[in-house]
């Protein structure tokens, strides 16, 4: 099978900077990264994202790729490569683990500290609890660290070993001879799974994992102002460090529930006001829902179908305190179909005066979602 583009892989143009590639790659990284992404084929667009940031990461590489396409990649391993007067540090794979492992350079300490991953959890939220905000208490599937073995894996009374294969490194490496030069190549050691130790009598309640599934409780408070799709960052909320690093982060994505007679669009809030032939002819002062509560509005004489009015301050409030936004009433006058006989004759005679047809259009279930919001139900 052929392989994909690198720069197709890693999303960015081709004329990205090293930032954009690095930014790039992070993000898809962590994202399906086996210790985070447990789907099918995740394991795979992960090896294809690290391969697409070793060789664009590095100018040499990248150079080499831009002419020769992956033609120019073969036989460089992922450890170095020397020749050409010694090795020379290509860099990127070193920074995968800086992100997962806690690792630093080229080599990694199994036994260092490692932030554990983050978590992501979706919240549906009403219209209004999204303007007003809300204090509540959700519950997530995340693992902690296991008590009984606080998280060595190991039973109780025992301890792990160091790996015999690779001595505590968590890698083992290969060289091989090309006529570029020597190639180290660099994996995962396959005996112990990169953590350097040998678990010879693990934990029962943790299974040699060091972790434990758990629902976990946590508070969270939404702020007023936030708009579906934004997110909320909860420190220190996500899966368990291993070896005594740091928790990771838990992100709450917001959704929100569409409303049926207010529609909003950054901190402005859109709805259609219902007015009678002759309160727009005539003019009329009406009362307005909105989400702080009613307020009056002045209808001028003569006011058109699609007039919009504007409510200073009747908005949603932004979601970093600057302010409320605007609600905008939009007019829409309703032609009735129900009329009595003497009903009929003015407007005949008024049609007669006026030299113009009347237009025969009703909306009851347009109505009735006015009445609804306009009683708060």
């Amino acid at each position: 099978m052929s392989k994909r583009d690198y720069y197709e892989v890693l999303g960015v143009d081709k004329n990205a900077s090293k930032e954009e590639i690095k930014k790039a790659y992070r993000k898809l990284a962590r994202k399906y990264h086996p210790d985070v992404n447990k789907e099918e084929g995740a394991a795979d667009r992960f090896k294809e994202v690290k391969e697409a940031y070793e060789t664009l990461s590095n100018d040499q590489k990248r150079a080499q790729y831009d002419q020769f396409g992956h033609a120019g990649t073969q036989g460089q391993g992922f450890g170095g490569f020397e020749g050409f007067g010694g090795a020379q540090d290509f860099g990127g794979f070193g920074d995968i683990f800086d992100m997962f492992f806690g690792g630093g350079g080229r080599r990694r300490d199994p036994n260092a500290p490692q932030q554990g991953a983050d978590l992501q959890y979706t919240i549906v939220l009403d219209f209004e609890e999204a303007i007003f905000g809300k204090e509540t208490d959700i519950k997530i599937p995340t693992e902690v660290t296991c008590k009984t073995c606080h998280g060595s894996g190991a039973k109780p009374g025992t301890k792990p070993k160091t790996c015999s294969h690779c001595h505590g490194t968590g890698q083992l490496n290969t060289e091989q001879n090309t006529p570029f030069g020597k190639v180290v190549n660099r994996r995962v050691c396959n005996y112990c799974g990169g953590t350097g130790k040998i678990i010879t009598d693990k934990c029962t309640t943790c299974g040699g994992t060091g972790k434990v599934k758990q629902r976990k409780k946590i508070h969270i408070s939404i702020p007023a102002g936030i708009d579906d799709g934004q997110q909320i960052r909860v420190s220190g909320k996500g899966e368990a460090g291993v070896n005594g690093g740091p928790n990771g982060d838990l992100y709450v994505v917001v959704q929100v529930k569409s409303h049926e007679f207010y529609k909003r669009e950054g901190d402005n809030i859109y709805c259609e006001l219902p007015l009678t032939f002759a309160q727009a002819a005539l003019g009329d002062e009406v009362e307005v829902p909105t989400v702080h509560g009613k307020v009056k509005l002045k209808i001028p004489a003569g006011t058109q179908t699609g007039k919009t009015f504007r409510l200073k301050g009747k908005g949603a409030p932004n979601v970093h305190g600057y302010g409320h936004g605007d609600q905008h009433v939009k007019i829409r006058v309703i032609t009735p179909t129900k009329l009595t006989d003497r009903q009929k004759e003015i407007l005949r005679e008024f049609n007669d005066i006026d030299g113009n047809s009347v237009a025969n259009e009703q909306d009851d279930s347009f109505f009735q979602r006015f009445k609804k919001a306009f009683k708060g139900e």
